[in-house]
């Protein structure tokens, strides 16, 4: 399975994770500057890869449920309308996929781990 995307178009994804990196970043300083908290659990999204020992498709499916903005979105409106303490969660869970995207990591096919919505990684 070939995904591949033209060079252009997978730097400027790259470049919109960055941003969403800074973004979330610059928030959580403002709403927590827990540095400690947030490097703590910064990689817990990661822990989803542990599916792939099992199949290719459980594994992609752990790691798109962890990798997808839905989440922290979900997590923040929480946050905002009855549970302060997990907006802070929701930045750093944000950052995470934003941090994954700047590096080209992107949402996995069934095909295998290295086949992403951003492109085919390590070509």
């Amino acid at each position: 399975m070939d995904i591949s995307m033209p060079g252009g178009l997978r730097w400027t994804l790259r470049f919109e994770g960055v941003l969403e990196l800074a973004v979330a970043v610059t928030l959580y300083a403002h709403v927590s500057g827990a540095w400690g908290i947030f490097a703590l659990t910064f990689l817990a999204p990661d822990l989803a890869m542990l599916g792939y020992l099992f199949d290719r498709r459980l594994g992609a499916a752990a790691y798109n449920a962890t990798h997808s903005y839905a989440g922290p979105a979900v997590l923040a409106l929480a946050g905002l309308s009855f549970a302060s303490c997990a907006l802070p969660f929701a930045l750093i869970w944000a950052a995470h996929i934003a941090f994954d995207r700047a590096l080209g990591y992107g949402l996995k096919s069934n095909a295998g781990f290295r086949y992403t919505h951003l492109g085919r990684i390590g070509q």
